[in-house]
């Protein structure tokens, strides 16, 4: 600003150069520019050796759509004459990249959705749980931004049809449309570009009143909505070094991780649109349509009745299920070698609840962990305590080694019981309840069921030496003496 008005002043460059100090040249180009409409702090570009070549560089973007390397230009061009470096090469070739791609890249319309008309699902690989592979059901509702996550084995078509019915059942309704991609669950195949359904997710869609749509192939970005819940979700629910998530131990502790998750992002505020989607989800719900009570089973598999043993018949072979079913409806079907179990929960999710691997007509699937309360599955010949006599009650409240002892004495047939348990409440009394109880399990343990052998434990216990290890006499343990002592007999 002070040469231009410099010059101003003056209307001569020389003089201007004088006032100001510069140069007449830097004077007379800051002049140029001005009158020009240039600005002047762009030089104009000198010119390259790779100017002469330029438009061959671009012609070669044109023909490979902008997927030509540089190295590869670089090479044509040395054959052609060129003489400069490969990073000039480098730089003429990105920026006919960048014009090719500003002419030709895609450009986007504006989504509006309206409430009850879109839900988008997708699937992402979740987290191994004891070697074993995962998949991530992720869905999403357009409008409300309502986010659904479900753990699943595996992505079959009967796995599908659940995780509908439990996300349809979890948002209040069913949506006009459901767009997804062209898996083979949803589309059978293309002939001549047109989708071809598969029939049972046809029928998936009549039985729950919505229309299942799929995008053009090999274009995620017609459901953005449903592939940014996945890679928001396996940024957060996949143990990975960035997020320092330790490993999962079983399936259930994922399930409750998605729960949480989902609790959590559909509670905090969109940046989108600014609200909360549970709040959104509130007002989508009016326009959603009712779903049917019961899910397709077509795709479920076939329906079985628990029974009150906890087990169910298919094929002529028992298979067991977890507490809290009994009477219940479930579904079965045969995934691979494995049978999966899929029922309602209690909180009115579709959900599979256990797999068994396949077996055959005289082989039941019986897990012991559905029987808690049968322990070794022999609790109902278990005997149990249950004290009624005076003497009896008198003997048990000694402590739990009491009944330990009761428990082991009568299997192994011990004699004069009763006036043993008579002789243990009355050391009870003078010596007290803790050491005889610490006695009668020593000698429960022991199986020492003799006159004697509670005061010697007794007598043990009072020397107040530490108990060591207990040994029963049997064939493994003898006590005779050893004969080790003769072995340096003669030496």
């Amino acid at each position: 600003m002070e040469i231009l008005e410099a010059y101003d002043l003056t209307g001569t460059v020389w003089s201007a150069a004088t006032l100001t100090g510069h140069d007449p040249k830097t004077v007379k180009r800051y002049v140029e520019a001005r009158n020009g409409g240039r600005n002047p702090y762009e030089r104009e570009p000198r010119p390259k050796m790779i100017d002469a070549f330029l438009e061959k560089v671009e012609e070669w973007v044109e023909q490979s759509k902008a997927t030509i390397r540089a190295d590869v230009v670089h090479e044509k061009l040395v054959k052609m004459g060129y003489r400069g470096s490969a990073r000039s090469t480098r730089r003429a070739v990105n920026a006919a990249k960048l014009a090719w791609k500003a002419g030709k890249r895609r450009t986007y319309r504006p989504w509006i959705p309206e409430p009850g008309r879109w839900l988008q699902f997708d699937w992402g690989e979740g987290p191994r749980i004891a070697g074993r592979r995962t998949w991530l059901f992720c869905a999403w509702l357009s409008w409300s931004r309502f986010r659904v996550v479900i753990p699943v084995w595996d992505c079959t078509l009967g796995t599908l049809v659940a995780c509908l019915d439990t996300t349809l059942r979890r948002i209040g309704g069913a949506p006009t449309y459901v767009l997804t991609d062209n898996a083979k669950t949803v589309t059978v195949e293309h002939i001549a570009g047109i989708p071809v359904r598969h029939p049972q997710m046809v029928a998936a869609g009549r039985h729950y009143g919505c229309q299942v749509v799929s995008c053009v192939p090999y274009d995620p970005e017609s459901k953005g909505g449903a592939e940014a819940t996945v890679r928001i979700a396996k940024a957060d629910l996949v143990p990975t070094s960035a997020n320092l998530l330790s490993a999962y131990d079983s399936f259930a502790e994922l399930a409750d991780a998605c729960l949480t998750w989902c609790d959590a992002v559909n509670s905090r505020r969109h940046r989108a649109t600014g609200q909360i989607p549970v709040s959104r989800l509130d007002v989508e719900r009016t326009t959603l349509h009712v779903l049917p009570i019961e899910p397709l089973a077509l795709a479920l598999g076939e329906e079985r009745l628990v029974g009150s043993d906890r087990t169910i018949s298919f094929n002529a072979v028992r298979y067991s299920t977890p507490p809290g079913y009994t009477g219940a409806k479930v579904w079965c079907r045969v995934v691979g070698e494995e049978l999966s179990i899929t029922a309602r929960t209690n909180s009115g999710d579709l959900s599979e609840i256990w797999r068994h691997q396949l077996s055959t007509p005289g082989v039941p699937q019986i897990i012991d962990a559905h029987y808690p309360d049968h322990p070794d599955g022999r609790s109902i010949h278990q005997p149990r305590l249950q004290p009624r006599s005076e003497a009896e009650i008198a003997f048990v409240g000694i402590g739990p080694g009491a009944g330990r002892w009761l428990k082991e004495a009568g299997p192994a047939g011990a004699v004069r019981i009763r006036a043993k348990m008579a002789r243990a409440v009355e050391l009870a009394t003078v010596l007290g309840n803790d050491k005889v109880d610490q006695a009668l399990g020593l000698a429960a343990t022991a199986g020492r069921f003799a006159d004697d052998d509670l005061l010697s434990i007794l007598g043990h216990i009072a020397d107040s030496k530490p108990a060591g290890e207990v040994v029963r006499a049997d064939e493994s343990h003898s006590v005779q003496n050893g004969t080790i002592g003769w072995q340096a007999l003669g030496r």
